[in-house]
């Protein structure tokens, strides 16, 4: 309940932050167009998901034949979950992740690492897939494309107070320096933390309710430790696209070091290794 509060708080904070950009840019009228566009975006976000990740990273179709067990596990968690069984796809890759998307739990969608299917136990795989079958049941796909909505109209914002301040626009140049100065630099980069701060709390609550789905938090405890060191063994190369879907994954895909463990999606996973051997 904790970490759902923080969520329900850090979105009424980003929406508020749009909101008050928008005002601070045009008014009314800025307003207006602000929320017109993070609805768009948002639409777009909601509909599109599972096709556009599915995309990026080659994901194939999983083999009934071929992935039985997998097809079995995931069936198995789906009813327990009282959701339909999601599809389910593989991603060609050494590195041990795996991630859900889809709009809503009737068209979801699990995706598997190579990795994860040869190196994890077939408990520590359960922990994996419980922890993303929770993802679908809580609605995060939903919830992290809201936020990243607001988030990139917010930086679109700030793209065109820069203009705007290098060229001499807005109502009056002398008194709007400030709050272009705002729009350009402060106002993004509270979006991008408020929109981490909402992604670290889903992991959080998908931890544990996948925890409670399979009955075994040790086995996800298990698992995340295993997938920290195939991270940092075979990390993805971050780009446009890899970033902007990195919060899907069970785990960040990229190397850890100290400046990107503030920006990274997930929180640490020592932390998320002790909040589940600490559950009973």
């Amino acid at each position: 309940m904790h970490n759902q509060l923080k969520t329900v708080l850090f979105l009424s904070l980003l929406s508020g932050l749009l909101l008050g950009a928008g005002w601070l840019m045009g008014g009314y009228q800025g307003l207006t167009i602000g929320l017109i566009i993070a609805l768009i975006t948002n639409l777009g976000s909601y509909w599109f998901s599972d096709k556009i990740v599915l995309a990026i990273y080659r994901a194939k179709s999983a083999d009934k034949t071929e992935y039985t067990y997998l097809h079995q596990m995931i069936e198995e968690l789906a009813a327990k979950a009282h959701i339909p069984k999601p599809r389910i796809y593989i991603i060609n890759s050494p590195q041990m992740n795996a991630f859900a998307t889809g709009r809503n739990p009737e068209h979801a969608v699990v995706a598997c690492t190579t990795g994860i299917l040869q190196h994890l136990t077939r408990d520590e795989l359960k922990g994996v897939l419980g922890h993303e079958l929770s993802h679908i049941t809580n609605r995060d796909i939903l919830i992290s494309s809201i936020a990243a909505g607001i988030a990139a109209v917010i930086s679109y914002i700030a793209f065109i107070a820069r203009f705007a301040a290098i060229f001499g626009g807005g109502r009056d140049r002398d008194n709007n320096v400030l709050e272009l100065l705002v729009l350009a630099i402060i106002t993004p980069i509270l979006a991008t933390m408020l929109q981490l701060a909402i992604s670290r709390s889903r992991e959080y609550i998908a931890d544990s309710s996948g925890a409670k789905l399979t009955g075994h938090p040790e086995h996800l405890a298990s698992a995340l430790e295993k997938i920290a060191g195939s991270v940092k063994a075979h990390p993805l190369a971050p780009h446009a696209s890899t970033t902007a879907t990195a919060h899907l994954f069970i785990s960040s895909p990229f190397r850890a070091n100290a400046f990107l463990n503030l920006l990274s999606t997930h929180p640490p996973a020592d932390e998320r290794i002790r909040r589940l051997r600490a559950m009973k």
